[in-house]
């Protein structure tokens, strides 16, 4: 068994070399850009979403107000007719990433200690790198990727977006695993 407390530089140090990877594969590689599409004369929708005053938040369009309603006629045939509409809404204000990449960079460290919890209980000091390796990477592996087929499943998200994600999940994985397997204490 290994102790976290002496884990706490590979969880570090692979946070940061995920994090500087990411960025380098999004800003560089730019196979993101068209994730998303635009609306068709976005301009309009945008000034008639404002003129609803839409809080933040997730939306369904149509939603049922009750299981009962969701079996109705009247439902099903809106539902029928479409689109039917899932979004977020955030609100407006100056362009800024820094909240989202701090917020990833805790969760990459997240990440790291669950591998490095899971890793510790399961392998002894001076385990071989490639028992290391496997280990954390298949644990970094689950954390960077497993649930994101949800969002395509229940979500209609994209499946091309999620695959593309959970190759970077696998890519991810791999750095993390390596950090570990380099800097088990021995």
């Amino acid at each position: 068994m290994v102790a976290i407390p002496s884990l706490w530089l590979p969880i570090v140090l692979a946070a940061l070399a995920v994090f500087l990877l990411s960025a380098a594969m999004h800003t560089l590689l730019g196979y993101h850009w068209n994730d998303y599409r635009a609306l068709p004369n976005q301009g309009a929708a945008l000034e008639a979403l404002r003129g609803l005053n839409i809080a933040p938040g997730d939306y369904l369009v149509p939603k049922p107000q009750t299981a009962q309603q969701m079996r109705s006629a009247e439902y099903k045939a809106l539902h029928e007719r479409g689109p039917v509409v899932l979004m977020n809404v955030s609100a407006g204000g100056p362009l800024g990433m820094g909240k989202n990449l701090a917020q990833w960079f805790v969760y990459l460290l997240v990440v790291g200690f669950c591998c490095a919890y899971i890793a510790g209980r399961e392998l002894a000091p001076a385990a071989h790198y490639l028992s290391v390796f496997r280990l954390v990477g298949f644990t970094a592996f689950m954390g960077y990727s497993l649930a994101l087929p949800q969002a395509s499943i229940w979500y209609r998200r994209s499946w091309r977006v999620t695959l593309v994600e959970m190759i970077e999940g696998l890519v991810y994985a791999g750095v993390t695993a390596g950090m570990f397997g380099w800097l088990w204490p021995h």
